[in-house]
């Protein structure tokens, strides 16, 4: 694949996110299905290219009545949405499809058409024993390791929740917008140490959906929004077990993701306007700016604790809110994506100046997998 190959050219999420009973996981693709194809002006019988994850993508297709020539299940956790915009550039550009829709859609909190428990696995034979029984548990583990390492503080890390509720109270479909100190961190309940429940992630339902073209066929296209041009993508993987990691601190997945994306798109950190690191706990945004090179070793708590990611700071991160703030429906990177989009098209809700250039970080698990995409507001 080589760059600006591919546009967005629709983006968009469901009409309501949080707590929605009466709506099943597969109807919330659907949603995002039909806002996404309204977004761009386009039909379902454009579409000849689908991806999803969560659902079957043959079960979404065939809801909507869409018959394609290019299919994508690549199912690797909150980062597959990024996995499927690098795949579908690379489909797209092989002429294997022209239009791919790749939709997202989970019930979250209230499980509705969501599946249940699927058996054995290495965490459960080797992680569940020892007392460890979901991401709480799970996905902070190695965060104590790099305190003592780093010498971040319990301050610096509620920061991170603190910063991206700055950005929540700016957007009014955040779930959460009140804004927030580090003590009232301190004064949530602490789930699992060293995390308090403003540490963690949103439990919530909705979904979003994008569509994808050639930059080509963009151009040619009377669209209601600009297009938003995939520049460069990575995608890699670690351990399905957290507690496998080569190195507690740092995401190995992390940093080869955003190498690659970083090198396809020809750019460093200094060229990047807006950043969203996937945050389903506070630690993820404090690995993401070093493991992607924006701050040294040890550097990122204090980065963040001094206002820099914040509104105003030289680096705004997680705009919308994040999964801390804003939603956080078990696979979140369709939701960064999405405020990537925006904020390239100018119409985000805490809008920043001037954004040539966003880059959006998924994780997949605990530290499990990472894509990367860098999105530009001009073609390459």
């Amino acid at each position: 694949m080589t760059s600006s190959t591919a546009a967005i050219i629709g983006a968009a999420e469901t009409d309501e996110l949080g707590t929605l009973p009466d709506i099943s996981a597969l109807q919330l693709h659907a949603e995002a299905a039909r806002n996404t194809l309204a977004d761009c002006g386009l039909r379902a019988g454009d579409i000849d290219g689908i991806a999803s994850a969560g659902q079957s993508p043959i079960a979404v297709a065939h809801h909507l009545g869409i018959d394609p020539a290019w299919i994508d299940g690549t199912q690797v956790g909150g980062c597959s949405f990024m996995l499927h915009v690098r795949h579908a550039a690379a489909a797209i550009e092989a002429g294997l499809c022209t239009t791919v829709l790749i939709t997202h859609g989970e019930s979250g909190r209230s499980r509705v058409g969501m599946g249940g428990f699927r058996g054995a696995s290495l965490a459960t034979q080797f992680e569940v024993p020892h007392g460890v029984t979901g991401p709480p548990t799970l996905f902070p583990m190695g965060v104590l390791r790099y305190m003592k390492e780093t010498g971040l503080t319990h301050e610096q890390l509620a920061s991170v929740a603190v910063a991206q509720r700055r950005w929540a109270a700016r957007t009014p479909r955040a779930r959460y917008r009140d804004e927030i100190t580090v003590e009232d961190v301190f004064a949530s309940p602490l789930i699992a140490y060293p995390m308090h429940k403003l540490e963690c992630c949103l439990v919530t339902d909705g979904g979003g959906a994008l569509v994808v073209t050639s930059a080509d066929r963009a151009a040619g296209m009377d669209l209601p929004h600009p297009p938003v041009y995939l520049l460069g993508g990575g995608e890699a993987m670690e351990t399905p077990m957290v507690s496998q990691m080569e190195d507690f601190t740092t995401s190995k997945a992390f940093r080869r993701s955003s190498a690659a994306a970083f090198a396809e798109a020809r750019i460093a950190p200094a060229d990047v306007d807006h950043l969203m690191v996937y945050d389903a706990f506070a630690h993820l945004p404090i690995y993401g700016l070093e493991d992607l090179g924006f701050v040294g070793r040890g550097e990122a708590g204090a980065y963040i604790a001094e206002g820099n990611t914040s509104p105003g700071g030289e680096l705004p991160m997680n705009t919308n809110g994040g999964g801390l703030s804003y939603t956080h429906t078990g696979m979140y990177g369709m939701f960064a994506i999405q405020e990537s989009v925006r904020q390239l098209r100018g119409t985000a809700a805490a809008q920043v100046d001037d954004v040539g250039i966003s880059v959006a970080q998924g994780v997949g698990g605990m530290f499990m997998a990472a894509g990367t995409l860098v999105l530009g507001r001009e073609p390459r």
